[in-house]
């Protein structure tokens, strides 16, 4: 059998360098665009610096790939607060452009990343699942699901397969340290340091949190199905307060953590679950890794850097 040809868009970032990882070790030729140069790309991925707004770049990439993973985002929902053209700017123009091409390359699917976190709003109860209506609180979480729109459209107009994943917040080795990314990354950073950890309200906004392994293999199980236009939501099913992360992290490093609390902000919901049963009746995906277990696991690759 053989193994499609894959092109990740934000390749470079923490889940896309997991997946290029897993793909050349599991599958066919993997090409990677990133803005930032990335030495020593595990796997042997083929890296092509630049974004999507590099046209010429695309055009000598996409005609080579099977599958198109469009991981690409440059905000979040307090970088992109009282930002709207910014939002549009950096993430939903360059996608439109990106259809652009992908509409002449023949028979090609794509993957795009969406977020299961910041569409939903605040539900009325959880777990929700992907007919949730959407009521985002961030242009960051507005900007996803114009693009969703965009793909939708897109698939209907073109005949072409898309296929929407809408991760919860993942974590897990190889995360890099980042301002606004990353609460469980960054939690265990100030266990580490000794520093305090800042979080915004009283520690009981609710997460799904997601292990990066089980995110690439949920990635993989789609793949893996024929081509087709659907959405998925992806996350652990379980949700866990701030504080019972930071309770866990304190348990994993056996340390007390120093916590200040600060007044909640708009953009942040306060409790998010999702409803993961659509993607496993699909593809048999389920997640695997506890917290405690994939807070350890962090805690350990973090130890030997």
């Amino acid at each position: 059998m053989k193994h499609p040809t894959v092109l990740l868009l934000g390749g470079g970032g923490f889940i896309g360098r997991a997946l290029a990882g897993h793909l050349c070790r599991t599958g066919g030729p993997v090409h990677v665009v990133g803005r930032n140069p990335v030495k020593n790309f595990e796997g042997g991925a083929v890296f092509h610096q630049g974004s999507m707004a590099d046209r010429s770049l695309l055009e000598s990439i996409l005609p080579q790939c099977d599958v198109v993973i469009h991981l690409a985002s440059a905000t979040t929902p307090g970088s992109s607060a009282g930002r709207p053209l910014a939002e549009a700017d950096t993430n939903i123009l360059p996608t439109l452009k990106l259809l652009d091409m992908f509409r002449d390359c023949g028979n090609r699917w794509m993957i795009f990343v969406s977020s299961g976190g910041t569409l939903y709003g605040n539900p009325e109860t959880v777990p929700v699942n992907e007919s949730q209506p959407l009521c985002p609180l961030s242009y960051h979480g507005a900007g996803k699901i114009a693009i969703e729109a965009f793909l939708h459209a897109f698939a209907h107009d073109s005949g072409k397969h898309v296929t929407i994943l809408r991760p919860a917040n993942v974590y897990g080795p190889g995360q890099p340290l980042s301002q606004g990314f990353g609460f469980i990354r960054t939690v265990l950073e100030h266990a580490r340091m000794d520093t305090e950890v800042k979080i915004w309200g009283d520690g009981s906004t609710v997460r799904d949190f997601l292990y990066i392994e089980d995110m690439i293999k949920g990635i993989e199980s789609v793949m893996n199905a024929d081509p087709h236009t659907d959405t998925y939501n992806i996350g652990s099913g379980e949700g866990h307060s701030l504080n019972n992360v930071i309770k866990t992290v304190e348990k994993v490093c056996g340390r007390p953590l120093k916590v200040q609390y600060s007044t909640a902000r708009q953009v942040d919901v306060r409790k998010i679950v999702l409803d993961c049963s659509k993607i496993m009746e699909k593809t048999g995906w389920k997640p695997e890794t506890s917290l405690e277990e994939g807070v350890r696991l962090t805690w350990q690759w973090m130890l030997h850097q």
